[in-house]
């Protein structure tokens, strides 16, 4: 930050950009579980996978939380959430945590899986957190510009 730079409270980021950058994360994702998915086929001789299996549904959650929480921890931002200068700050002081990375994935999950419920909370809440922020002590916040451009 340039020292002419004015100070400024921290912008909530709004759920159209919140839902674009997770449309990014998601085929960035779906990339890797074909990837993931693909490593397993030596262990099964090469047959196909059933897509009800628990243990895929188990590996593939896996592979998502860290996808995720690797990103959160370093830097704050997924390949999404950076191209729509998003990133996630923590409520605490500190930086994120592990424990609050699974804390936003798991409540995240249902957010989205009740028909995005959790995500729509944000437009009625005064702070505009989702269930998943306040969960996990996080928020989202919209950045003029990306902390490594000048």
């Amino acid at each position: 930050m340039k020292m002419s730079d004015p100070i400024r409270p921290a912008q909530p980021a709004n759920l159209l950009r919140r839902l674009a950058a997770l449309l990014y994360d998601s085929l960035l994702l779906l990339a890797l579980w074909f990837i993931a998915t693909a490593l397993l086929l030596p262990l099964t001789g090469g047959a196909a996978i059933r897509a009800n299996n628990p243990l895929l549904t188990t590996y593939l959650l896996f592979i998502s939380f860290f996808f995720y929480g690797w990103f959160w921890m370093h830097g704050g931002q997924t390949l999404g959430m950076r191209s729509w200068r998003l990133q996630l700050q923590n409520l605490r002081p500190g930086p994120i945590s592990w424990w609050q990375a699974l804390l936003r994935f798991l409540v995240a999950v249902p957010s989205a899986a009740l028909f995005g419920i959790g995500y729509l909370w944000m437009l009625v809440d005064k702070q505009k957190l989702t269930w998943h922020d306040r969960y996990s002590e996080t928020c989202i916040e919209q950045l003029d510009r990306n902390p490594d451009q000048r």
